[in-house]
């Protein structure tokens, strides 16, 4: 069941007792050693046992069942519309099939999608304003979704980047869906954005829509953004030493999404493994797209990172939550004190090869959600997309 995104109108304490696995999201120290956790209007306030944190006045109590917690997940390239539609598909509700997913935090890429998106400056400022305007007011099922990334054009000049980011903007579309594809332009508009506390991404490999380029190597190194959307492809990958070259030649995040090249998402993880630099690989699902919407993109990311890449099950959570929050400046992702009590409580899926939720994952199964929580307030129960989970939470009556 979905609950409502309202937020509450008094004091919440939210305690979540009989974990089986807490994992933090940080790929440093990715399982804690608690079976509860507390949070306060919506702050974690206490990880321990229950024996030894405060529970009183709880006005929610969730019993996991021997569940696994993890922060919520984060998809790091998505491209929002109005609200819980898009266009792309013609589809409604596909941010709340993704919350069923277990995503409580979506990054946009640039709203591309909107009908008739405006090319001219006045046009592109006002779009991203917009977005990032409801966005922020307007919160489906619960789910926050960062939103108002503008698609740059060559006519943009510095003061136009000063401008968005006094008005509220924080993130730039991804580099090589407008006019904008060449390395030198890229570079002088990422300076600009980076200098008004904007983030960047760029777009990497083939065309995926109609107005879109190549963007190779050589772009994306001279470009400079903070992230390298989809190293592995969105859809169509650069070869492999350009991956190679790219990975060496920065210190920028490195976007792997389900909508890409699942070889080349192994090849990235790969190198990034021999570079000790696995704490730059962030996921995402690069949609909605012609592929369509992907609920579960996330969780068979982290599946496929896995089974197929050789990574510990609660490592690959940690590039879906901790590793994105970091890149990303988020208050969320980690399970730690004084973060945003934002959770997904999974467990291995019914009838699973292994009734351990990470060695079903490592496996190559997709694990069941029972329950999203964000702000520490409960968003939705039994997934209706997942597997069913073998241990499942509940919600403690008064």
């Amino acid at each position: 069941m979905a609950h409502d995104a309202a937020a509450p109108t008094g004091p919440t304490k939210l305690v979540i007792r009989n974990i089986g696995l807490l994992i933090s999201g940080d790929l440093d120290k990715p399982i804690l050693d608690a079976d509860t956790i507390v949070a306060e209007n919506g702050k974690i306030s206490a990880i321990g046992r229950l024996k030894d944190v405060d529970t009183e006045g709880a006005t929610t109590t969730v019993d996991a069942g021997g569940a696994a917690v993890t922060p919520g997940l984060i998809d790091s390239h998505v491209h929002p519309v109005a609200g819980d539609w898009t266009p792309r598909q013609s589809q409604l509700n596909w941010i709340d099939s993704s919350l069923h997913g277990g995503v409580t935090t979506m990054i946009s890429a640039g709203e591309v999608h909107y009908p008739g998106r405006p090319r001219d400056v006045i046009g592109i400022k006002a779009l991203a304003i917009t977005a990032q305007r409801s966005f922020s007011a307007f919160r489906a099922s619960g789910v926050k979704v960062h939103a108002g990334a503008p698609v740059i054009e060559h006519e943009m000049e510095e003061n136009d980047f000063k401008e968005l980011a006094a008005a509220g903007v924080k993130l730039l579309g991804e580099i090589g869906l407008g006019g904008v594809k060449d390395g030198p332009t890229a570079k002088k508009m990422v300076a600009w954005a980076r200098k008004y506390g904007i983030q960047s991404t760029i777009h990497t490999g083939g065309p995926s829509i109609a107005g879109s380029g190549l963007i190779d190597k050589d772009v994306v190194l001279e470009a400079g953004t903070d992230v390298i959307g989809h190293i592995n492809g969105g859809h169509t990958a650069l070869p492999d030493g350009q991956i190679r070259c790219i990975c060496e030649g920065c210190k920028a995040g490195l976007e792997l999404v389900h909508n890409g090249n699942e070889r080349s998402a192994l090849y990235t993880l790969r190198i990034a493994r021999e570079m000790g630099d696995l704490h730059r690989v962030i996921l995402g699902t690069d949609g909605p797209a012609g592929s369509g919407v992907q609920p579960l993109g996330i969780l068979r990311m982290i599946s496929l990172l896995s089974s197929l890449g050789d990574l510990p099950a609660e490592q690959a959570f940690c590039l879906a939550t901790g590793n994105t929050a970091r890149m990303r400046d988020l208050d969320c992702g980690l399970i730690e004190v004084g973060r945003v009590a934002d959770f997904v409580i999974m467990d291995a899926a019914q009838h699973s090869a292994s009734s351990s939720l990470l060695e079903s994952v490592r496996l190559g199964d997709l694990p069941g959600i029972g329950m999203t929580i964000i702000d520490g307030i409960v968003r939705s129960e039994r997934s209706r997309n997942t597997p069913p989970a073998t241990r499942l939470p509940s919600i403690v009556k008064a």
